[in-house]
């Protein structure tokens, strides 16, 4: 038996993958801006919503088969993008995308990432999702979504919420870098990752794949860090999203919604899907969990467009609470870095299996055979946080 498979639940790979990684990475990972309140209460607010177990009822002929954007998939949950996903673990993005494919749910890529577009595609063979930051540099932005489109990536995900970035007092502290600088601190930790660090000498993937080398006068970390710095574009605006869409042939997702107004304007904008997700806490600190705000922004597009959700996913009883409020479908990242750096591809196919067994038993013990079924009347108090939130 493998020490994988004796980990039941995600908390349990969060554990290992804090013993591999280095620190800067491990907290880059669990960690949100300024006091962490809201990046806390992503978390926390799913645990008040309570579930209403029913008895007696034929659960025997179970799925939670799904589909997103017209896609079948094992279940109703992607990959969230994630920026630096293979410094959690070398390679990790390849590592990610297997996994994901052999499960049968989507995986998606960052801009941000250190595998580009194309190592994913050379090491996969499922469509894959493609996430993109809106830079200042248009030139950039037309080749970037046409490489997506070279891949054959089936989604492009415009992430609308990092305009700014909030501020992360670990990430500071910690002298976060890619690769990391050579300080005293930074050799006494990676003496202590010798998994880690084997992997990682055992790649030469070890910058942002997507950018360097595919931008005029970017050759190295250095000159990276003088781009990226002006690049994410503050006048970022509806009239962007326009241009997005017209470059893009494929489905379009717009992800960072938490406003009713902005969700009835990714409506407007013929997006064929939304993302509820405050950047899983690391931007707006102070704004409300993703949970709490999901049920109103579903309530207000019905059917308009499909809803997704993203923060603060750690279990298969997430997944089904996210799904009783009106998300179609889910993403999660931490959870499923968790896996990453507890056990590479393993691991990351671990934490889906374990989300998976979750999301189904739930579902039966509310007395449900497949997520079509699945609604608000099987919470005890489905409006406790939209209420607590939002009241007036």
């Amino acid at each position: 038996m493998t020490e994988l498979s004796t980990m039941t639940c995600i908390e349990d790979l969060r554990l290992r993958a804090r013993r591999r990684l280095p620190a800067m990475f491990y907290d880059y990972v669990d960690t949100g801006s300024w006091t962490e309140k809201t990046y806390r209460a992503n978390e926390s607010d799913f645990a008040q919503l309570q579930f209403r177990q029913r008895v007696a009822i034929d659960i025997e002929q179970r799925s939670v088969k799904s589909t997103l954007l017209g896609q079948p998939y094992t279940m109703p949950l992607a990959f969230a993008p994630t920026g630096l996903t293979g410094m959690v673990w070398p390679d990790g993005e390849i590592h990610a995308a297997k996994a994901c494919e052999r499960f049968g749910v989507p995986f998606t890529l960052s801009t941000m990432s250190i595998c580009s577009i194309e190592d994913i595609a050379a090491n996969t063979s499922a469509p894959f999702w493609f996430q993109l930051y809106m830079m200042r540099d248009r030139g950039f932005m037309e080749r970037l979504i046409q490489r997506a489109a070279d891949a054959a990536c089936s989604a492009l995900v415009l992430t609308l919420d990092l305009q700014v970035m909030g501020q992360r007092h670990k990430d500071i502290k910690n002298g976060l870098s890619v690769p990391p600088k050579p300080s005293l601190k930074n050799w006494l930790n990676l003496a202590l990752k010798p998994q880690w660090c084997m992997a990682m000498l055992g790649t030469k993937r070890r910058s942002f794949g997507n950018i360097v080398g595919h931008v005029e006068g970017v050759s190295d970390m250095s000159s990276l860090a003088a781009w990226t710095n002006q690049q994410f574009d503050p006048t970022l605006s509806w009239d962007d999203v326009d241009w997005v869409r017209r470059q893009w042939p494929g489905k379009l997702i717009l992800k960072g919604i938490m406003d009713v107004d902005d969700a009835k304007l990714a409506v407007q904008s013929g997006a064929d899907a939304l993302v509820v997700s405050n950047h899983g806490g690391r931007q707006l600190d102070g704004a409300p969990s993703s949970i709490a705000a999901l049920p109103i922004i579903a309530d207000a597009v019905g059917n308009a467009i499909e809803v997704l959700f993203d923060g603060g996913i750690r279990s298969g009883q997430d997944v089904l609470k996210a799904r009783a409020l009106g998300a179609h479908g889910m993403l999660a990242g931490r959870a499923l870095l968790y896996g990453l750096g507890a056990g590479a591809e393993a691991g990351v196919f671990r934490a889906l299996d374990i989300i998976h067994n979750e999301l189904d038993l739930s579902m039966a013990f509310c007395g449900r055979t497949k997520l079509a079924d699945v609604d608000s009347s099987i919470l005890v108090n489905p409006h406790h946080l939209r209420d607590a939130v939002y009241a007036t």
